[in-house]
């Protein structure tokens, strides 16, 4: 029963980094309303070819739809998956040596997924619930990604360990930043600020701290009835979170980069080549990053940007991972 679990953990590892990238390519495409109903797609299963225009105010798009409808049906196979998993640790977890904790908190997010999904329709792309909707994605892929962890990674013993304290501080606060700028990056999705300073950079419309309005960029409100469809902020706003992000990440990239390196200088062992990928992957992000901004948003590039960065908090969390002894 372990190698099966190994195996269905390794599986739903995958799919949910599956999932990861249907909901940024759909969230790019701007396909979030494709199915204006939920769960079925016009009131069908499946896309339909024809709708009737008298009871649906929103036209068929069949791309729109159908790039919606595949996120759905791969999340909702995901989340079968999750429930699996789950059972399968209740009645052999002496088998595996997994606890409950995890596997119960994995199945209350995934659950909490599925309400968020239908919010993002019926609620017309809320940023707020798109953002937790893509926060929630990525703490699905945490839980995972640390119970396939527990099965596969040696950490160290007590002792060693015990002289690493410094590192798990350093550790800690890189994951802390991290996980701010994936909310940044989330927040710039869904208010469509990706492209509010236009293909300017390092400047944003030719300056270096434009007009920018924060209190109603970060205004945690939500108004009821109003479509949020390409957003509805003004672009001082969607400046002010654009600008926090770029400052984001400039402060992750100094702060994880300089991490990596001194890593790096000091040769942990224990660490392996976690130092170096973590490095590589913050170059390739802010690499990523820039050629959004010069690119204007290319979907290729910022669906790639939303993978890296998926991968970049993978190698954080499984470095804090390698920093504390195993029980």
């Amino acid at each position: 029963m372990k190698r099966v679990y190994s195996y269905l953990l390794s599986v739903a590892l995958l799919l949910v980094l599956v999932v990861i990238i249907l909901g940024a390519y759909t969230r790019l495409s701007d396909a979030g309303l494709g199915c204006p109903d939920w769960p079925g797609c016009y009131g069908h299963l499946i896309v339909p070819e024809s709708v009737d225009a008298s009871q649906f105010e929103r036209p068929l798009e069949p791309e729109k739809a159908w790039a919606e409808m595949i996120h759905r049906y791969v999340a909702g196979t995901l989340g079968l998956l999750i429930l699996a998993l789950f059972l399968v640790v209740v009645f052999y977890r002496r088998q595996i040596r997994q606890g409950l904790l995890l596997p119960f908190l994995l199945l209350c997010t995934v659950t909490f997924q599925a309400a968020l999904g239908m919010w993002t329709v019926t609620l017309l792309l809320s940023p707020l619930i798109v953002t937790a909707h893509l926060l929630g994605g990525f703490a699905t892929l945490s839980l995972l990604w640390l119970l396939w962890l527990n099965q596969h990674s040696s950490r160290p013993n007590t002792l060693y360990s015990d002289t690493l304290g410094g590192v798990r501080i350093l550790g800690v606060l890189a994951l802390l930043l991290l996980l701010v700028q994936i909310f940044l990056g989330g927040w710039t999705s869904t208010h469509y600020a990706a492209v509010a300073c236009g293909t300017s950079f390092p400047t944003c419309h030719g300056e270096w701290w434009p007009a920018a309005d924060f209190a109603k960029g970060f205004a945690f409100e939500w108004q009821e009835g109003v479509n949020y469809e390409f957003g509805v902020l003004e672009n001082p706003a969607r400046t002010a979170i654009h600008l926090a992000h770029r400052l984001g990440a400039l402060t992750v990239f100094l702060f994880l980069g300089g991490f990596a390196v001194w890593l790096l200088a000091k040769r942990l062992q224990i660490l392996g080549s976690m130092p170096a990928l973590l490095l590589l992957l913050l170059l390739v992000q802010v690499t990523l990053g820039i050629l959004n901004v010069v690119m204007a948003l290319p979907l290729p590039v910022a669906t790639a940007h939303t993978l890296v960065a998926a991968l970049l908090l993978l190698v954080v969390i499984a470095l804090n991972h390698r920093l504390y002894p195993a029980r």
